[in-house]
């Protein structure tokens, strides 16, 4: 059984109204999955920004509204916002998953990089792997920051996923397509699994969204301006992977 996607690699902007508008504006029709970037409910703002304004808790009026448009098109739908957390003043950089398979997940790594300070306000997420069932899949989710870091890939991998999900809001700059693309092709290699990578457009984000295969091919990309991929996973690419290269069998611990 496969599994359709949608990647919409389409801009947030600073209206929470307007953001959750577009939720049903752009989902499309006859996909099992459509995934939105990361901080779709409100984007980052300038650098620095203070987004706790924004937070809202898991039944707020975003986390609903991508309930009800899973629900009305029959489909999942994967979207990133700021969650209210303990710590008023640090809300989590949360990705919600509604319809069909249901999951919340807090990244984990936040962006304290690249001269930026994502810890100094937002808070972390527990180190737990994330893992949906959808389709006949696993899929694995993961937040921007967290491609870099292999071993939250492998944990989610161990826990079953064969598809890692990774909304986005990869910042522009010089050499960051280049890592983006090959940081997707990497997870996927060496976990033997899907991976499908969704971003913000340019000019201020990366753009690029990817669906890469587990022996490594790019099956869909976008280039850097806003559109609405689609891609379909097929099951047996997985098994056939995992029989040509059975690293995952072949670790040695």
């Amino acid at each position: 059984m496969s599994l359709t996607v949608a990647l919409v690699q389409h801009a947030s902007g600073l209206d929470p109204a307007d953001n959750r508008a577009l939720l049903a504006d752009l989902t499309p029709g006859g996909v099992d999955l459509a995934v939105f970037p990361e901080a779709f409910a409100h984007d980052f703002g300038e650098a620095g920004s203070d987004v706790a304004p924004y937070a809202e808790p898991l039944d707020g009026p975003f986390a609903g509204e991508v309930a009800r448009v899973a629900d009305e098109r029959g489909t999942s739908v994967l979207a990133g916002m700021f969650e209210a957390s303990d710590d008023p003043t640090r809300p989590w950089n949360t990705l919600v998953l509604r319809g069909a398979a249901r999951a919340d997940y807090r990244k984990v790594h936040l962006y304290d990089s690249f001269g930026y300070r994502e810890s100094d306000r937002l808070a972390a997420g527990p180190i737990s792997a994330c893992t949906a069932s959808l389709g006949g899949f696993t899929l694995g989710l993961q937040t921007c920051y967290d491609l870099r870091f292999p071993e939250q890939s492998r944990a989610l991998v161990d826990a079953g996923a064969d598809v890692l999900v990774v909304p986005a809001a990869w910042v522009a700059g010089e050499r960051k397509v280049d890592h983006w693309r090959t940081l997707v092709r990497a997870r996927a290699i060496e976990n033997t699994a899907y991976v499908v990578a969704v971003g913000q457009p340019a000019p201020r984000y990366s753009g690029h969204s990817m669906v890469v295969d587990p022996l490594g091919d790019v099956v869909a990309e976008a280039g850097e301006g806003e559109e609405v991929l689609t891609a379909v996973l097929d099951p047996e690419r997985v098994v056939e992977a995992r029989r040509t290269n059975p690293s995952l069998l072949n670790r040695r611990r």
